[in-house]
């Protein structure tokens, strides 16, 4: 991908167009309507002008009520966008949280770490809360119009898995998903992540060496390459998945590809 699809944000990590991949068929998908992030309890005054320019008229916030409450997102004093949200929780142990220690035990090295987040995206495919999620995000997209903003925490996982899917139904190579779910790890704006989630991990775990944290706050091929293959495994097909679990029959395919490819 040539372009930038970074919006340039003070405290909001990795912000970002998803846009812009070909499509099989014929076709790219449309920029400037598909948006991701992390969270934004820290958007600074021109995070939250330049995202009211961008004309998002919906947000699906992925993340779980315990995480919503403890880092409301600021907004726009103009902001009028729909927000969809889970009642519960959407992950048991997001790497963030305090409950994600076993045993409040201390120590977490890189293989560790790297062992967690592998778990993450193997128990994913099978969370109630997030099938429903997924799912919400999937209708949103296909009955409503403008921009759309998905995100969750630091906008990586969960948030990685819903571009992914969105893009699979919307004909993108997989060579493509993975590069679109790698580039997390090209958002110039980690700093702002490490500041959110790092004291709270280390509060668990004690200071984390940098491979652990980059395990941890970055992506790895790994992760999705485990969510796909558990799916796969489970449903035989990720085609099959959509249509069998989170709800996208190939009439509603059709019309997003409608809606987001041109």
């Amino acid at each position: 991908m040539i372009r930038d699809p970074f919006l340039k944000t003070e405290g909001i990590h990795n912000f970002r167009d998803y846009g812009g991949y070909p499509a099989a068929g014929g076709g790219r998908v449309k920029t400037g309507l598909l948006f991701r992030s992390g969270q934004h309890f820290d958007a600074s005054e021109s995070d939250l002008a330049a995202i009211e320019a961008l004309d998002i008229r919906t947000i699906i916030d992925l993340r779980g009520a315990s995480e919503r409450a403890t880092f409301p997102c600021r907004r726009h004093e103009d902001f009028g966008a729909h927000v969809i949200a889970h009642e519960g929780e959407t992950t048991s142990s997001p790497p963030h949280e305090a409950a994600g220690a076993a045993g409040g035990e201390a120590g977490m090295s890189a293989e560790r770490a790297r062992q967690r987040m592998v778990t993450v995206f193997t128990r994913m495919p099978e969370n109630p809360a997030m099938i429903t999620m997924f799912g919400r995000f999937f209708a949103a997209l296909d009955e409503r119009d403008g921009g759309s903003l998905v995100h969750c925490f630091a906008g990586k996982d969960r948030t990685g898995i819903a571009a992914t899917l969105l893009l699979h139904a919307l004909g993108v190579h997989r060579d493509d998903l993975l590069e679109e779910f790698l580039l997390t790890n090209r958002a110039p704006s980690l700093d702002v992540l490490k500041a959110q989630s790092l004291p709270r991990i280390e509060a668990i775990y004690g200071r984390l060496d940098d491979e652990a944290v980059r395990n941890l706050l970055e992506v790895r091929p790994e992760y999705i390459e485990t969510y796909i293959a558990t799916v796969e495994d489970a449903h035989g097909t990720l085609d099959r998945y959509l249509a069998d679990v989170i709800g996208v029959d190939d009439t509603r395919r059709e019309r997003l590809r409608a809606k987001l490819v041109a």
